[in-house]
């Protein structure tokens, strides 16, 4: 097995190894996605809109739920597959940017998924707004080689042109929904209507082409709707809808609770996590209660949940009176990185820095955006840190030893310190000053969104679950961009979560 970050410098993917071949699966020509562009933030503006006028996705997906119902789908929604008692899995969490971080992990997810039953997409296929007419790029021209069925739920991002081109792809091609009545005029409903991002007209021959490069019976997936169960081998995976807010409907809430019940493990899959960033989010469901109570009911027998949104990999093992539930965030699947260095020292629901695990480690996340940064703003020699002054500086802020062994020392310079500072690192609970979370909130919305990068590593990950009756062993595979890991890709994370 491959070093891994925790391991050595150039398992993490620095210094100059020799580049993947992922560049071989690119297609010749592909649109450059930047989120700093005012056409891609205006394109994308439908969940700022929903967030000051009213959420009408719960609706929306209402509506999707009755024609999928009227077409024959499950009205529990439960897709039952015929799975041995040993069987795995892949997910792998918001991965449709088209780029090179996207395709940057196919050829480690192909090596190291080449005999799961399934694959799961946590959280937005396709960016910028779930085109239909992007899927061609962004999904099936990536995993044309993965050879088994791919599902999906939906993230924030697949919502932005009302879930149309996810529903056609994912949910037996389901036609355009008929047009609402208009709204009454001067009410917050029409404004709504008037500052909507309204989708644009599919190519449905483009749509053909694209699934041609998937067309093998053993790879298509029909799902009832944007949220599901799946019955495979031992357990039950859920996977639910968190639309453009984060939130889930009543309707859907319902759903839940009553899909939830019995002894069989279950394993949450959704768009938007439930403990991340040091926080704890619980997703609130539309007439009270919350998506971590179900989560949390012993009745239920959840084992993991597992959420996309956030682009990079965390887990915390919570203690749930008596019983550990590992909570995952897997965004890495292709998506520019969300900093890890921005995260405090964690101190939650008992979960212990020592607990915690996340990838990128922090040390590496902060060279990443120092680098960034420093070439962004011409400023390379004040603003770029080694892996080892960045690894050396979080070490000091969190009061912890480093993660990776260290070398030769490292003095903290006061540059460093500052440069530490300016890109948001995070500190001790006891240090930590009052603009600790708009600094980290700034970092999420705008220095994040602008760390697309052509050239690796990018710390990606995705995830590979082994399921027994006994146990299902969870681990964090990395993609670096580079060869090492492409021929060899290292486990970042392992957990073995125990079923009996």
């Amino acid at each position: 097995m491959s070093d891994s970050s925790r391991d050595t410098v150039e398992g993490a993917g620095w210094g100059t190894a020799d580049p993947g071949t992922y560049r071989q699966l690119m297609p010749g020509r592909t649109e450059k996605l930047s989120w700093l562009d005012p056409r891609t933030l205006w394109a994308a503006r439908n969940g700022v809109v929903a967030s000051w006028l009213g959420d009408p996705t719960g609706g929306i997906r209402s509506r999707w739920a009755a024609q999928r119902a009227a077409a024959g789908a499950p009205t529990d929604k439960v897709i039952r597959r015929a799975d041995p008692d040993r069987f795995s899995f892949l997910v792998l969490g918001d991965t449709g940017e088209g780029g090179e971080s996207q395709y940057a992990v196919v050829p480690g997810l192909l090596k190291a998924g080449r005999d799961t039953a399934f694959a799961v997409i946590a959280s937005d296929v396709i960016y910028p707004v779930g085109s239909t007419d992007d899927y061609g790029a962004k999904f099936f021209g990536p995993y044309r080689d993965y050879p088994a069925p791919v599902y999906a739920v939906p993230g924030n991002h697949d919502w932005y042109e009302g879930l149309g081109g996810f529903m056609r792809v994912f949910c037996g091609d389901a036609p355009p929904l008929a047009p609402e009545p208009a709204p009454r005029p001067l009410s917050r409903a029409r404004l709504r209507t008037l500052l909507w991002h309204r989708p644009r007209p599919a190519d449905a021959q483009r749509l053909v082409e694209a699934r041609a490069l998937r067309p093998a019976p053993g790879q298509q997936a029909v799902q009832p709707g944007p949220y599901w169960a799946i019955d495979a081998g031992p357990v039950r995976i859920v996977g639910i809808d968190t639309g453009l807010l984060g939130t889930i409907d009543a309707e859907q809430g319902a759903w839940l609770r009553e899909v939830s019940r019995g002894p069989r493990p279950k394993i949450l899959i959704t768009g938007s996590p439930l403990y991340v960033d040091g926080e704890h989010r619980p997703c609130a469901i539309e007439g009270g209660g919350t998506v971590d109570d179900v989560v949390r009911d012993p009745a239920h027998r959840y084992v993991a949940a597992i959420g996309g949104d956030i682009h990079n990999y965390q887990r915390y093992p919570v203690d749930v009176d008596g019983r550990t539930v590992q909570y995952v965030v897997s965004g890495g699947g292709g998506a520019f990185m969300h900093a890890t260095h921005t995260i405090p020292r964690v101190s939650v629901a008992r979960v212990t820095e020592e607990d915690f695990r996340c990838y990128p480690l922090r040390g590496d996340s902060l060279a990443f955006y120092s680098a960034l940064y420093g070439r962004r703003l011409r400023l390379r020699r004040f603003f770029t840190l080694t892996e080892a002054e960045a690894a050396a500086v979080v070490a000091e802020r969190l009061g912890i030893p480093p993660t990776r062994a260290a070398g030769a020392p490292v003095r903290v310079t006061r540059r460093v310190r500052l440069v530490a500072s300016l890109l948001g690192t995070g500190r001790r609970p006891d240090r930590a000053s009052r603009f600790r979370l708009p600094v980290r909130k700034i970092y999420t919305r705008l220095f994040s969104p602008g760390s697309v990068t052509h050239h690796p590593p990018f710390f990606k990950s995705f995830l590979r679950l082994d399921v027994s009756p006994e146990a299902i062993r969870l681990r964090c595979f990395a993609a670096t961009g580079k060869l090492a890991q492409e021929a060899d890709p290292p486990v970042e994370d392992e957990v073995t979560i125990p079923l009996t």
